[in-house]
């Protein structure tokens, strides 16, 4: 059975579909993973079609953006058939989005470093709550330095929120890979931004033991 990963925010812009899409590519090198796109802007549905039209195949993953009432069986058929499942889920705390963090066997919240992505994450962390899941914000675009990331970081320790102590820095390189259907490993993998992802991976895969 697959280990589910669930990739939640209410806030757009995030960064949730390029996290998705970056840890299905890493994953990939070692496991079979299966991507479910069940975010109405299908982003991830569009990198998914660029790489699987590369010339040179990439690692496989699979696909599905099943979403609606056939949701909860989509879930149930590919968990039979990967190792891991990464879901992006809609921007928007609804019947599918709740379906998917029920279902996950982590959900991961990606932040700005800014007060109103921490405020709109409060709903997805209640929902996890709610439905008894692992969940663990994961700092995202993070400049090196300022007061934005230590103003949010200050937060986020006041109201005991788990989060990764990996963080992911504003890094153009997780937007040219994304923007090529590949992912930061694939396309710079001794890059800065490949070895966050990887610490980030260590971490989450340390939680679901």
């Amino acid at each position: 059975m697959a280990v589910v990963i669930t990739v939640a925010q209410q806030k757009g812009g995030a960064g949730k579909t390029t996290l998705a899409a970056n840890l299905a590519a890493l994953l990939a090198e070692t496991k079979q993973v299966a991507l479910l796109d069940i975010d109405p802007q299908r982003s991830l549905t569009h990198w998914h079609a660029l790489r699987t039209g590369r010339p040179a195949r990439p690692a496989e993953i699979g696909f599905s953006d099943v979403s609606g009432w056939r949701l909860g069986n989509e879930l149930d058929r590919i968990r039979r058939r990967y190792d891991v499942l990464i879901v992006d889920s809609p921007p928007q705390i609804e019947t599918d989005a709740r379906i998917a963090v029920r279902g996950a066997d982590l959900v991961l919240v990606p932040v700005q470093p800014s007060p109103p992505d921490l405020w709109a994450a409060e709903g997805t962390l209640k929902l996890a709550g709610e439905e008894k899941r692992k969940v663990r914000l994961v700092l995202n675009r993070v400049p090196a330095s300022g007061k934005l990331r230590t103003g949010v970081e200050a937060d986020i320790a006041r109201h005991g929120y788990p989060v990764f102590a990996t963080t992911l820095g504003n890094r153009t390189d997780f937007a040219g890979a994304f923007a090529q259907g590949l992912g930061v490993t694939e396309t710079a993998p001794r890059s800065t931004a490949a070895q966050e992802l990887r610490a980030l991976l260590a971490e989450i895969e340390d939680v679901l033991q």
